[in-house]
């Protein structure tokens, strides 16, 4: 809880330094104060989630993180069409404001008063989250095992993560949420508008907004699916979702690139182009979008999730910057070819997924770690 307090403080300074910005210098310090927050933020909520949940709720529950990240994402493009941006920083510091208050109100993670040795507080904040009633006598016993077998030393050096236990998760981890990214999600929800520009659709903000509606719907029903289906089933959907919608937008960039603009083919395939970046956010966000950051959180042992969960945080973060970076110089350079690019990507994490990432549906997270063992 404190770790998401520290990371409120510098939001509400980035917030208030771009607002009232003065020259770009403002704004670039702006926007590294938000990335700072932003970043502890993206790791430490998944995985408190994580650790609170019931293991029948543990999918549907770390998905709703993503829900709201969606939410805000379309509430944003929807306030962007009628405010300037200054306004738009300002009431960017409003969640951060009601943020700090409120975790006075949440209770610890179990599982980390369990690791710092605190068992009483352990058992209370556990009994709070099921509720005064539930019997919490099995998982107790489950946590204290799995918290017994994992700090006999404390400390863990990087050379430790050589260990299978260590290193395969951690790069299940690192591999799923370096390729939610270089899927190009980004580029397209940043760039949408001139996608659509490209692609021939004159209200091109109107169409933002309605893909980020869009993606809010998908997301929700990921949300329902995701402890019924499995994180594999959807992860594998998804990706596939994904290929084929990329490959029908490079298809329609490519010939409008070779046809005459007055023809009927080029304003199929600026229809077509649309219907494909519509569908590859849809398909995004029923499994690539929420549930790298699931699996990351049940995945990663207990002893090691500071360290592996901070570089898995950071690869994510790092090749969003590097999509960020070059969608806009790619898409100068060839549309289809940006998205062929993407649509490799998108068909590699097929591969990646039915390989080496493990089913976490119905398993508690002690199971979970002792199957790595």
């Amino acid at each position: 809880m404190r770790s998401l307090m520290i990371a409120a403080i510098p939001n509400i300074i980035g917030w208030l330094a771009i607002s009232f910005a003065r020259d770009s210098s403002f704004l670039y310090m702006g926007r590294l104060l938000e990335g700072f927050g932003v970043g502890i933020i993206s790791y430490t909520v998944p995985v408190y989630i994580a650790e609170i949940a019931p293991q029948n709720l543990r999918g549907s529950l770390g998905s709703v993180n993503q829900l709201s990240v969606t939410l805000g994402i379309m509430l944003a493009y929807l306030l962007g069409l009628f405010v300037e941006w200054r306004i738009l920083a300002v009431l960017g510091i409003l969640p951060c404001t009601i943020l700090i208050p409120g975790l006075f109100f949440i209770p610890e993670s179990p599982r980390w008063l369990a690791k710092m040795g605190m068992t009483e507080d352990f058992e209370t904040s556990l009994q709070v989250l099921r509720g005064f009633d539930a019997d919490i006598s099995i998982e107790v016993n489950e946590i204290k095992r799995s918290v017994a077998s994992t700090t006999r030393r404390t400390t863990i050096r990087f050379a430790d993560l050589k260990e299978r236990r260590y290193w395969f998760p951690l790069m299940v981890g690192i591999g799923l949420l370096m390729l939610q990214q270089l899927s190009g999600i980004n580029g397209v929800l940043f760039y949408s508008s001139t996608i659509f520009e490209a692609a021939g659709v004159k209200s091109s903000n109107a169409a933002t907004f309605g893909v980020g509606a869009i993606q809010v719907i998908a997301t929700a029903v990921t949300t329902w699916l995701v402890d019924k289906a499995g994180r594999r089933v959807l992860l594998i959907v998804s990706s596939f979702g994904m290929t084929l919608s990329l490959l029908v937008v490079a298809v329609s960039f490519f010939l409008k690139d070779v046809v005459s603009s007055d023809s009927s083919v080029y304003s199929i395939m600026g229809i077509l182009s649309v219907v494909g970046v519509v569908a590859m956010v849809v398909t995004f966000s029923l499994g690539m979008g929420a549930i790298p950051w699931v699996i990351m959180s049940e995945i990663l042992p207990i002893n090691i999730k500071g360290l592996a969960g901070s570089i898995a945080t950071l690869s994510n973060w790092f090749f969003a910057w590097v999509v960020t970076m070059t969608a806009n110089l790619l898409l100068d350079w060839s549309s289809g070819g940006t998205f062929t690019i993407y649509m490799v990507v998108s068909a590699f994490t097929i591969v990646f997924v039915t390989l080496w990432v493990p089913e976490t549906k119905g398993r508690t997270l002690e199971e979970i770690q002792w199957s790595f063992r």
